[in-house]
């Protein structure tokens, strides 16, 4: 049984009981046990585990875990330190320095930010080594809808950043309309210059928690 350790255990409960997710943990164990898989098992819920749902104020989607050796740590974006920033991060960081001062120390670990109530939510939380979205429609998706329609119950005000198409695809689960939604295309090398660069994303979601009457997030890490 999963656990996280705060009150995602009582709310998530009954979603470890049903069809899909142990056909989603039957596929998991035959993929840790025969291939590379990332993150690491016991670091899949780490976001979760960070957040609690009563923490949780500002909610960012990514898309599956990095796939490279080292990488992915159950935090979408972050990295362990002492590992590179992969190019997406290193955008994240551009657009926090010409928006909020950001001041890059040396690491791409984001655990200060989930640790003010910032969930680092991937869409699918595993994934094969150097092979992204092998994961892709095996269940996480559901589990992580779950994610969302739970805080969407939440009646303080949270602030999603949605960041290219698939955290996109979860704005419709988003209805409370004292929640915010900042979309924008993913800070990918791709797609970057194409409104991600400028976004002011992070200084805007600090306007709206303050005029909630909420602390800002301190984004230096």
């Amino acid at each position: 049984m999963v656990h996280f350790g705060n009150d995602w255990d009582n709310i998530l409960a009954d979603e470890f009981l049903k069809p899909y997710y142990k056909e989603l943990r039957a596929f998991l164990k035959v993929e840790y046990s025969s291939r590379t898989i990332y993150p690491n098992m016991n670091d899949i819920f780490n976001a979760l585990k960070a957040s609690s749902f009563q923490n949780t104020r500002v909610v960012i989607i990514g898309q599956d875990p990095y796939h490279g050796a080292g990488q992915a740590h159950g935090m979408c974006f972050s990295v362990k330190r002492g590992v590179e920033p992969p190019p997406s991060l290193k955008n994240i960081f551009k657009e926090l320095e010409t928006d909020v001062g950001f001041k890059y120390t040396g690491h791409g670990e984001l655990t200060a930010w989930a640790e003010q109530g910032v969930l680092l939510l991937n869409t699918v939380l595993t994934v094969r080594e150097a092979t992204p979205n092998s994961h892709k429609g095996k269940g996480w998706e559901t589990f992580t809808d779950r994610v969302i329609l739970e805080l969407n119950k939440k009646q303080t005000p949270i602030v999603f950043l949605l960041w290219g198409a698939n955290a996109k695809n979860k704005a419709k689960l988003i209805t409370n309309p004292i929640h915010k939604k900042l979309e924008t295309v993913h800070p990918s090398p791709l797609s970057a210059y194409g409104g991600f660069f400028g976004c002011k994303h992070f200084s805007r979601c600090n306007e709206i928690l303050v005029s909630s009457g909420q602390a800002p997030v301190n984004w230096q890490i």
